[in-house]
């Protein structure tokens, strides 16, 4: 049977055996030599020898010696008060390597039958160095699966990279001289994009394992990988057969400046952009019935924001449902326009000051059906049709200019009323001669847009030009403006499974929540998915084309599935490297002089979407769905929602069980990080620190990974210089808390100096039960995954309870005690167990600090890592025990310190062992907790009234501390300005100096300091703990004959 330290304490603790000496692991030689070179043994004799051997470091102006100084047990460890973390944290990662840490643990998990716990990564793009939204991600992540691994379960984490796609062709040609490019065929591009982001990948792996990031980082995923793409082509294939995917040509998202079309999650929409509206007048030709009597001169009125796209007009939309008139002024002659919009109108079109439209006539929509009109620019005539809902009275004139080649609405109306597709602009953006010589060669977004409206201008069509300010759609990429434009592309038909995809939404824990109602949204609104790129670098879309007509396409169950074998074996650069007879099956093969390759590849979110079929349902380790995805909150229109489509309409479910997701990354004054603004957060500089190591010092991955559990990344997080000083200073705080912890452990063995629960004094079964409510809040922190919370728990524990409190009332009982005395081996069994939760808890976030001190632990343990053995579920087992009477302690010696302050800056006292306190508590509870806790009139071993350590006088680390009955108790021994009334316990507090003489080794003052033993500057409980080291030792402290002056030593 094995026992880690703290199942041996649990038995002790639980007063089951006594002495039981658990097995030891063989031993690490980290931890071996540490504990070798600073053995207690060692210790003892250097400090037997005056030579010092504690911990405190050089430096220090030289101290007057105490003689009584080799009996004091002062803490003593290796574990350094500085990280080093430039250093440290390698080392502790190239340990894990040694052992092959999560391998180990997966394998351990394994033997058990423990569950799976699958967190899919969502792959960054394979293009340049991390930004700190990508430490923000990758460290949520590992906090996850670390916790998750300390649960006992399989994790298994495979990273990922996105690796096709334009960013990389880009970066690839721009590593090139123009005659390089000219000559570049695509099979070339392919192997240096290849390349490119093979090495883009390794980069930034070893920049995530350097942050602590625990994964398979030996066989990550990467989209360009054989296995990958061919999962793709399943995909694919599979959405094909049941009839999602087909060709069309109808209007995308179109990048001029990258040649392709783009998905909806390929666009942002940046603020600031001005677009020209124009408001334009159609010559009405014939009029529908209600219209007749007012058809001569009348004009129909539009509005829009994309003027080059008026030659491609074929149609005015409206709705049937709403209200329009017939106005007329001098200055505009007759328009037709929606009623609720003539008063905006009459400002729109500068009409004079005072003037207003006259109304000839108002109708419904529905009367204007049947009306025809002339093109202004191209002469043909067009129809009056009814459009849909999207038809509103918030702006424009309520008629809607209709060109459905060039508009998603637009084309769905031209659809219904049978309309062609006209689309008169070419890959670059540019006018083609179907828009009329006069704008042939220009672009839409530039000269071709301003031809457009001087042509309007000249045939007195234009009503109304002026700058519009709103969000425009824009190449993520080149950050440069698109157009809607129709062209032929290959299409996954969403209407086909929206609904079973939005019931699997239902299926799936958002957090938040509220993540559900974004993506139900994006889902319900989204139309077809155009999945087709014009790249070269990218998943060859598997069809092939009548070598005549380039029109019919050959695309069935036989192809896939060869396409998929020949690219499982070969990757996917096999459609350019073979030629169509390979390519083909035997069946076809005959055929090949028929057929063409298609030159599209997929889009990129069609990559990442697939990923689910690439790694989670491929490799044997994972399983599908995942537990997890987490990754930014855009992503509901990105991956989240690609993965989602790809796998219902593939496999009828969804790919996940929960989405997390987190918010972005600011400065610290909540501004977008930009290069230009020189506000960027490098997390490499933040770990590795500049080359001015004062102006910018290295901090580590730990404070990294603190600032990160610190914020609530529910929404934006900020971070700067002021918030990473700020978060040091919390590691540190941490760091040194657990110094404490373990150079108060050196002597400590748990296998004989535990202290059974049992026998356990007061305050330390307080601390105990203060540790497993800790514990508890960060076990449901981390269910709930608030890490913010879990830290606040930590920290909170580490600086309030621990060093504010317990540790500093210990120093007591810990440096001044015999080594054996019941009071100390109390206290350390109580150390041990805080530094053990502490550790555990602590792991998953602070791995390098928790494994640290695990490998510091100056006995053994059986396990060689802090995260091997699970987590001590023993700790929190631990009853809360007196905490209403303990936090009311805790409030008295707050109000007493806050008296000493003025006392200390009077000079009335120096350090708190100066003092004495009066203490009268009106309340009857307090009164009688305080009488129980009363010390003893002299500091004596054994004591009488109490156990020596639930003790005012320990507690309250004064040298005496009097209860009394009254308020006029108090105020007859204490200054008036030394007295507290009103404090936070309720209790009326004061202090004075304290009486007798002063302890030379404790500090204590007691009226029979000198009167026992034969030293005459001790006090009865030092003279004790001298005799027994003087026994243990086999060496005698020189006598004096008086006491000597009190030197400082603590």
């Amino acid at each position: 049977m094995k026992l880690s330290m703290a199942s041996s304490l649990a038995w002790v603790l639980a007063g089951h055996v006594r002495g039981l000496t658990p097995p030891m692991h063989a031993r690490n030689p980290l931890r071996s030599s540490l504990v070798e070179r600073h053995g207690f043994v060692r210790r003892m004799v250097l400090r037997a020898e005056g030579k010092g051997g504690g911990s405190e470091g050089g430096g220090r102006k030289k101290r007057s010696r105490n003689r009584f100084a080799p009996s004091i047990i002062l803490p003593d460890t290796a574990f350094g008060q500085r990280a080093d973390a430039v250093n440290r944290e390698p080392e502790l990662q190239r340990y894990w390597e040694s052992i092959d840490l999560y391998g180990r643990l997966s394998r351990a998990a394994e033997s058990t039958g423990a569950e799976r716990y699958i967190l899919h990564d969502g792959p960054p793009y394979a293009n340049g160095d991390l930004h700190i939204g990508h430490a923000l991600n990758k460290l949520l992540k590992d906090f996850i699966n670390r916790r998750q691994a300390l649960l006992g379960k399989q994790v298994h984490y495979v990273p990922g990279w996105d690796c096709h796609g334009l960013p990389i062709e880009l970066k690839v040609l721009q590593t090139m001289k123009s005659k390089e490019r000219q000559g570049l065929s695509p099979l070339d591009l392919r192997q240096r994009a290849a390349a490119f982001a093979k090495e883009a990948a390794a980069n930034q792996s070893t920049s995530f394992q350097r942050y602590g990031v625990m994964g398979n980082f030996a066989a990550p995923y990467l989209t360009l990988q054989k296995k990958f793409e061919a999962a793709q082509i399943r995909v694919f294939g599979e959405m094909f057969r049941n009839g999602h995917i087909y060709r069309g040509r109808k209007p995308v998202n179109w990048s001029p400046s990258s040649r392709t079309a783009l998905a909806e999650a390929e666009l942002e929409y940046p603020e600031g952009h001005i677009s020209k509206s124009i408001y334009v007048a159609f010559n009405i030709v014939e009029a529908s019935e209600e219209l007749l009597p007012y058809k001569e001169s009348l004009k129909i009125a539009v509005w829009t924001t994309t003027p080059w796209t008026i030659p491609a007009n074929l149609a005015v939309a409206i709705n049937p449902n709403l209200d329009y008139a017939v106005v007329d002024h001098p200055k505009t002659g007759k328009l037709l326009v929606a009623l609720e919009l003539i008063s905006s109108l009459q400002t729109k079109l500068d009409l004079p000051e005072d003037e207003k439209f006259e109304v000839l006539v108002t109708l419904k929509g529905e009367g204007l059906l049947g009306t025809t009109y002339r093109h202004p620019l191209a002469g043909r005539i067009s129809p009056v049709l009814a459009g849909g809902d999207y038809i509103t009275t918030e702006s424009g004139t309520g008629l809607v200019h209709t060109a459905p080649g060039h508009g998603q609405e637009d084309y769905q109306t031209g659809l219904k009323a049978g309309l062609e597709l006209l689309s008169p602009v070419d890959d670059a953006g540019k006018f083609t001669a179907e828009a009329g010589e006069r704008f042939q060669g220009k672009s839409v977004l530039d000269d071709g847009n301003t031809e457009v409206i001087d042509a309007l201008a000249e045939t007195e069509a234009l009503l109304k030009m002026e700058d519009y300010n709103h969000k425009y759609p824009y190449d993520w990429r080149t950050k440069k403006p698109t157009i809607f434009r129709a062209t032929s592309q290959w299409f996954a038909s969403v209407e086909g499974f929206r609904d079973r995809a939005l019931d699997a939404i239902d299926t799936v824990q958002w957090i938040p929540s509220q993540g559900k109602n974004r993506i139900s949204a994006f889902v319900t609104g989204r139309g077809d998915w155009c999945i087709s790129r014009q790249r070269s670098w990218g998943v060859p879309i598997p069809v092939f084309y009548d070598v005549e007509t380039g029109e019919n396409v050959l695309l069935d169950e036989h192809t896939l599935k060869h396409i998929q074998g020949i690219f499982a074996e070969h990757g996917s650069d096999a459609w350019w490297t073979m030629e169509v007879e390979q390519l083909l099956p035997e069946i076809y093969s005959a055929e090949a002089h028929k057929w063409r390759k298609g030159t599209d590849t997929m889009d990129v979110w069609f990559d990442s979407g697939s990923s689910w079929a690439g790694v989670v349902k491929t490799r044997e380790e994972l399983a599908y769905p995942a537990d997890l995805y987490l990754e930014g909150s855009d992503q509901h229109r990105g991956w989240f929602q690609s993965s989602l489509l790809t796998s219902v309409a593939a496999e009828g479910q969804a790919p996940y069980k929960t989405v997390l997701t987190h918010g972005f990354v600011m400065d610290e004054k909540g501004y977008k990080m930009s290069k230009s603004l020189g506000n960027v957060v490098s997390p490499a500089l933040i770990i590795e620190g500049g080359n001015n190591k004062k102006q910018q010092p290295a901090y580590g991955a730990d404070v990294l990974r603190l600032w990160v559990a610190t914020v609530d990344y529910s929404s934006d997080v900020c971070i700067g210089d002021n918030i990473i000083k700020q978060t040091f200073e919390g590691y540190r705080k941490l760091r040194n808390t657990a110094r404490y912890l373990l150079g108060n452990l050196a002597d400590f063995d748990p296998t004989s100096d535990v202290v059974p629960y049992e026998d356990l004094p007061s305050l330390d079964k307080y601390m105990l039960g203060r540790l497993a409510v800790t514990l508890k809040e960060v076990d449901t922190a981390f269910e709930e995954y608030q890490f913010y919370r879990a830290t606040q728990a930590l920290q909170r524990f580490a600086t309030a309870d621990l060093s504010n409190f317990y540790l500093d009332v210990a120093k007591d009982r810990l440096y001044i005690s015999a080594a054996d005395d019941w009071r100390r081996r109390s206290c350390q069994t109580v150390l041990a167990q805080c530094l053990e939760g502490f550790a555990k808890a602590a792991a998953a976030i602070l791995p390098h600090l928790a494994e640290d001190i695990w490998q510091n632990i100056p006995y053994d343990t059986t396990t060689d890592s802090v995260f091997e053995g699970g987590l001590p579920n023993h700790l929190v087992d631990y009853p809360e025990h007196a905490s209403a009477d303990w936090d009311t302690i805790r409030s008295i010696r707050d109000d007493i310190n806050a008296v000493l302050e003025g006392a200390r800056r009077d000079k009335l006292v120096g350090a708190s062992l100066d003092a004495a306190a009066y203490v009268y508590a009106p309340d009857d509870r307090v009164a009688s907790l305080l009488h129980q806790l009363e010390s003893d009139e002299h500091i004596i071993v054994p004591s009488v009234k109490t156990n020596g350590v639930d003790d005012l006088r320990t507690v309250l680390m004064l040298s005496q501390v009097h209860v009394v009955g009254s308020e006029a108790a108090v105020t007859n021994r204490c200054d008036d300005k030394y007295m507290l009334r009103g404090g936070e316990s309720g209790c009326i507090v004061g202090v004075m100096p304290a009486t007798g003489t002063k302890c030379e080794r404790c500090w204590f003052y007691d009226t029979e300091v000198g009167k026992v033993g034969p030293h005459k500057n001790l006090c009865h409980r030092c003279a004790d703990a001298v005799f027994q080291w003087e026994e243990k030792v086999g060496e005698k402290i020189e006598v004096v004959s008086a006491p000597s002056k009190s030197v400082e030593v603590l």
